[in-house]
């Protein structure tokens, strides 16, 4: 421990060799010997610099002032001099201000000593200004100098008059004297510009800078006449520099929040829209927007001052533009404007960046220059942006592109042409895309809108939207190469930080390529959505109609959507593309968001705690921002998240997928990704990643879960006590919480990526190895359940033990007492309460009509034919209401108009609405479906094959009500059109005719309101109707919103009108089976799982997997009893039905397991039952044991089987 011990414990002596004091808290001067003349020394020259730069201070004072002082009096001797020669003027003339100058070298002399001498703040020099310019006026033009002569002074003094102009806004004292001073500057900046044009234009940033500051002040309502002068004066003639004057208007004026009501005396803002060149704006304001994002604003003034605008400020800028535009076509023909490309551009940006930060219905915004919680705007703010929402501006856009001239056909002309409509087609993009984030109720009416908008009889030929889109879609850099290579999509989605340089640069080669990139991510995103929206109201047929590549082009005959339907080549290439990027989205996850999260922390947190450099601060002072929630985004593309594009490309990939699941044409292997992935070890690691989720899920159920709003206001009150910078702490707390979210969900990506495949691309992976993780996952939670006894015997016997000193029968809630005929109620009495503790093993005791209990001892079996004598029962049509109902197909699905016919009982039998019977009856009903629910997931969790088939869009909300959660409103269910006839065959057919219907649709007489009829027993119905959007009983079904009346029928029929009961049976199912283990399957794979496959039983596979007992048993010869032979002799001669009744009598299911008879546990055995060639078969079904007599002739053996399989008569049979 001591290596340098020397044996000796005495303290060694310190010797200082540097002549330091070692005491660190003793004065400089407390040294002695040598080390005084150092220190000394030291004070010394401190002593000497500290005078040194007292007696510099000093200099630089007197300096300063010197300078001061002689500059004070040169301009006094100015002064002087300035108005002596006025002096003499006004000697001369009677009314001074009415004289002109002698000459123009007169009339400089006078410019060059105001501009030298002038002070913004003295009251006299701006008298003397105005006197100046009403002398110029009264000038002949040989005596008014140009701008050619002296445009630095002019320049000067205009600069003199806005710092004036500013340094009065603020000012109350004086009001007399105040108004006639910013009357005089105001005209004076209105002569200068008048006068130079040219440099007042560079001059935009601080001229309308100031006038922004002028128009918030309170002293615009007493000279609006003469400030719309000063302020149009910049914008009305047309030379080589008006453009930048726009920009200096756009920048630094339009960005006014509320600008209508400062100018709200005589309508000036619309005054001032009358003035401003619409084309003009436009151009500017998108040349301003293309070289920087919306929120980066860069002026292309001499001053090239960089701007950043809050979204208080774009939402001013967007507001105002959309104003003038709207102003400029009078209020009407939205199309006129929408087809602009440079509109377009504009509104598209400006909205993206707003994205996140605006709620338009709610009329609130979060401005990001103020610690403050979210902002209202007012209705005008409103009115301009929903004017964007009509079906002439968006069904206009792609019209005003379609409608362009013919180009020759040169390939240089077509390679133009090309980029042009690629270029076309992102701008419009981008503002679908935005509109249909913003407006989220009313995404189905924009789809419909932009999907009609190549639709005009007009037009003739149009190319529908979709082909539009597609063929855009299909040059892009990021399909082409995500179509080739699944890996190119992570470098792709990656988000891009944006630096914050103090000036404008010119933008690189990689910039150019990253906003390229983004332009068309933006497209694929809005094809996505208009597909999407399309798939939902295309049956089959017209989703078949195009086997190969053709041209799109709408023929006489043809309907819209099947005009619109792509070929099927192109969705089998847009298949691919979608299944590599979806693969990514969700494998790739964990870096995905760790990239994202880096470059909003990067922009985001160091923007929010950082200090503006000295120069933007003197110039711009900025204001730090208020922390946005930091949802992971796309290629860094505002408002775009990975949730919202994992959710658009999942349910666009799951529609294609179906429409190949009920009809093939894609390839077999064309969904499976096996090669991404080691399938040797895939099973094992699934395995391990659901037990890491499991645990990390378990430790989350261990914290406190207080609700994050309730906390939020408790911690507030708590602030509020204690400090005045509550907002300022509220958004750190929330920051933080936010960030646990994101390394929570972060990590559950990292430690589960298959899992994600799983549950929201099952389709990636084989159907067989879906099964296996299945069974794997069920028998992972029997063990933790159980701990670790996953045998029912054993784990009875273990209960029994640790109850014992206790004295409590815990078993007993696991057994019951079942009437035939009766299971279902039965059932229901005595297992609702074990809530998901359904999951353990029951016994069940069988009593017939005499109460009397049958022989057998369940070991499996007798609970197998208990749980689908249940499901048989419950399933079946009864004299009262039913919970299920059959379609044409004898498929079921949840009873739509049950609840309905459940109160019109109550109301019948004199139950009050709202009294506490009526409320326990609507809850008995709910548990009861909730109750079915956990009877299939039991059926599911121990294996059980039923014979119950479901309608196939009521098992697909049990796939998608799984994943991963990060998502759910765009990767859940979806009601379309192709589901409706699994529902009701008469009404798909007519809604089919509805959509196909060549005339008008309003001679049906429809509107948005629909009526059910709700049976009341004995033959008698009743009628209920119910809107399907506000108002809509008042809203007539035409040709033109025909498609989102199917959209919205399709939309209550299958998901509104049975919602209570669906979501109480998937309830119930989710307390026993987990909804992500059934989301890794479909529709058609979720009814293999739950009643086998429908294929013929296999009679060698289940010879070779079946076990001998008794005399039965294989000798060493290898040989089968001659009774075995004969057995399955007889079983190879059986038909299907026959087969498969045999197998229920053996197993108490007529189907084989999914993975084949070697699954089947426990095995197929055959023993022997005596040689009585009287005595029927008989069954043990708890170990799937057949008991069959030694018969010796073959017609006898079958005989006996089929009487005793056909028999039914339970477990007394033999």
């Amino acid at each position: 421990m001591f290596p340098s011990f020397t044996g000796n414990s005495r303290r060694p002596r310190q010797v200082n060799l540097s002549g330091r004091n070692p005491n660190p808290f003793a004065t400089p001067g407390s040294a002695g010997g040598q080390n005084v003349a150092v220190v000394n020394a030291q004070q010394e020259r401190i002593q000497r610099q500290k005078e040194r730069e007292r007696l510099h201070a000093a200099k630089t004072l007197q300096r300063t002032w010197r300078g001061h002082n002689s500059r004070a009096k040169l301009k006094s001797l100015w002064r002087t001099e300035w108005d002596a020669h006025e002096h003499i003027c006004s000697e001369k003339q009677a009314d001074t201000y009415h004289t002109s100058y002698d000459s123009a070298e007169d009339s400089l002399m006078q410019l060059r000593l105001l501009a030298h001498f002038f002070d913004p703040r003295s009251a006299a020099d701006v008298r003397r200004l105005l006197h100046y310019f009403s002398r110029t006026s009264w000038s002949s033009n040989d005596a008014v100098p140009t701008s050619a002569f002296l445009p630095m002074a002019f320049l000067k003094l205009e600069n003199h008059c806005l710092r004036a102009l500013d340094h009065r806004i603020d000012r109350t004292s004086g009001v007399k004297q105040l108004s006639e001073e910013i009357d005089a500057l105001l005209e004076a900046l209105w002569m200068i510009t008048e006068i130079l044009p040219h440099q007042t234009a560079l001059n935009a940033d601080k001229f309308y800078h100031t006038l922004a500051r002028f128009t918030r002040s309170s002293q615009l309502s007493q000279r609006m006449s003469l400030f719309q002068r000063v302020l149009i004066s910049p914008l009305r003639k047309i030379h080589s520099e008006t453009f930048s004057a726009y920009e200096g208007f756009i920048s630094k004026y339009l960005i006014i929040l509320n600008l209508h009501e400062f100018l709200n005396v005589r309508n000036g803002l619309e005054e001032l829209a009358d003035h401003v060149n619409i084309r003009l704006l436009a151009k500017a304001t998108a040349d301003v927007l293309s070289r920087q994002q919306p929120w980066e604003l860069v002026s292309n003034s001499k001053f090239q001052a960089r701007l950043r605008l809050n979204s208080r400020e774009r939402l001013a800028l967007l507001t105002n533009f959309i104003f003038f535009h709207r102003k400029a076509h009078n209020f009407t023909k939205p199309e006129a404007y929408s087809g602009n490309d440079d509109f377009v551009a504009v509104v598209s940006k400006l909205l993206s960046s707003l994205a996140d930060e605006i709620d338009i219905e709610a009329r609130t915004f979060t401005d990001s220059s103020a610690d403050v919680s979210p902002q209202s705007f007012d209705e005008f703010t409103q009115a301009q942006l929903i004017s964007l929402v009509n079906q002439e501006s968006i069904g206009g856009m792609l019209r005003s592109t379609q409608n362009q001239p013919a180009r020759p056909k040169t390939s240089d002309a077509d390679s133009v042409a090309s980029r042009t409509a690629s270029t076309v087609a992102q701008n419009l993009a981008g503002f679908a895309l935005t509109l249909l984030r913003l407006f989220p109720l009313r995404g189905d009416e924009i789809r419909m809108w932009l999907y009609l908008g190549s639709t005009d009889k007009l037009a003739g030929t149009n190319e529908s939207a979709t082909k539009f889109f597609w063929d855009a879609v299909r040059q892009t850099h990021c399909f082409r190469a995500i179509t080739r290579d699944s890996k190119a999509a992570f470098n792709l989605l990656k988000p891009r930080s944006q630096s914050l340089d103090s000036g404008w640069q010119p933008p690189r080669a990689s910039e150019v390529q990253a906003d390229d990139l983004d332009d068309e991510w933006r497209l694929i995103f809005t094809f996505m959505e208009l597909y999407t929206f399309m798939l939902k109201v295309m049956d089959d047929e017209e989703f078949f109609s195009r086997s190969h590549i053709g041209s799109g082009r709408q023929t006489m005959g043809t309907s819209s959507t099947r005009q619109n339907a792509l070929p099927l080549t192109a969705i089998q290439e847009l298949s691919t593309f979608l299944k590599n990027l979806g693969f990514t989205l969700y494998f790739n996850g964990v870096d995905l968001s760790k990239a994202s999260e880096s470059a909003w922390t990067s922009e985001s947190i160091s923007n929010y705690f950082k200090h503006a450099s000295s120069h933007i601060v003197a110039r711009t002072p900025m204001k730090a921002e208020v922390l946005k929630k930091p949802s992971l985004s796309i290629a860094g593309l505002a408002g775009i998240s990975v949730d919202y594009v994992k959710g658009l490309t999942t349910g666009l990939l799951r529609m294609i997928y179906e429409r190949d699941s009920r009809r093939k044409f894609l390839p077999d292997d064309h969904w499976l990704m096996t090669s991404r992935f080691d399938m040797d070890s895939f099973i094992p690691a699934v395995v391990e990643e659901e037990e890491n989720r499991s645990r990390l899920d378990a430790e989350d159920d261990g914290e406190e879960d207080w609700p994050g709003e309730e906390r939020e206001d408790a911690y507030d009150q708590f602030l509020q006590g204690i400090t005045s910078r509550t907002p300022r702490i509220r958004q750190v707390e929330r920051l933080r919480t936010e960030q646990r979210k994101l390394s929570r969900q972060r990590y559950l990506q990292a430690v589960a990526p298959r899992l994600e495949i799983l549950q929201n691309m099952p389709f990636l992976i084989p159907f067989t190895t879906r099964v296996q993780i299945f069974r794997e996952f069920v028998h992972l939670d029997q063990i933790k359940r159980r701990n670790g006894y996953t045998d029912p015997d054993t784990w009875r016997m273990a209960m029994h033990s640790s109850h014992r000193s206790t004295g409590e029968n815990e078993l007993s809630h696991y057994h019951a007492k079942v009437r035939r005929k009766h299971e279902f109620d039965d059932a229901y009495e005595q297992f609702y309460p074990l809530g998901s503790a359904l999951k353990e093993p029951i016994q069940i005791t069988f009593v017939d009509q005499f109460d009397t209990v049958e022989a057998g001892i369940d070991g499996g079996g007798v609970t197998k034919e208990f749980l689908t004598s249940v499901t048989s029962e419950a399933f079946s049509p009864s004299d009262g209401i039913d919970f299920f109902v059959e379609n044409d197909q004898h498929l079921l699905y949840p009873n739509p108009t049950v609840v309905e016919e459940k109160k019109e009982l109550l109301r019948g039998a004199g139950v009050q609405e709202g009294t506490t019977d009526w409320r326990n009856e609507m809850s008995d009903m709910m548990q009861r479906y909730e109750f079915l629910g956990r009877i299939v997931g039991k059926c599911l969790y121990e294996g059980i094959l039923v014979d119950i088939g479901f309608a196939g869009f009521f098992l697909l909300k049990w796939a998608l009500t799984g994943g991963s959660g990060s998502a759910p409103n765009e990767s859940g269910y979806r009601a379309n059109l192709n589901d409706l006839r699994d529902l009701d065959e008469e009404l798909y057919q007519g809604l089919l005719q509805l959509k196909n219907y060549p005339g008008d649709v309003e001679d049906f007489s429809l509107n948005f309101s629909v009526t059910d009829n709700i049976p009341l027993g004995n033959g008698r119905t009743t009628t209920l109707t119910r809107e399907l959007k506000p108002d809509g009983a008042n809203t007539p079904v035409t040709n033109e919103n025909r498609l989102v009346y199917i959209s919205y029928m399709a939309r209550y029929r299958l998901s509104a009108q049975p919602l209570h009961q669906t979501n109480a049976f998937l309830r119930g199912l989710a307390s026993i089976i987990q909804p992500s283990w059934l989301s890794m399957f479909n529709q058609s794979e979720l009814q293999t799982l739950i009643g086998g496959a429908r294929a013929s039983i296999d009679i060698a596979d289940l010879r070779r997997h079946t076990q001998y007992g008794g005399v039965y048993v294989i000798g060493n010869d290898g040989q089968e009893h001659p009774s075995v032979r004969l057995f399955w002799r007889v079983m190879e001669s059986l038909n299907d039905r026959d087969r498969a009744a045999v197998l229920k009598f053996v197993t108490s299911t007529p189907r084989a397991p999914l993975l084949g008879f070697a699954s089947l546990n426990p095995k197929f055995s055959i023993r022997d039952a005596g040689d009585d060639q009287e005595r029927l078969p008989s069954t043990s079904t708890c170990v799937n044991l057949l008991k069959l007599p030694r018969f010796t002739d073959e017609r006898v053996l079958r005989e006996k089987l089929l009487y005793a399989v056909n028999s039914g008569a339970g477990f007394d049979l033999s």
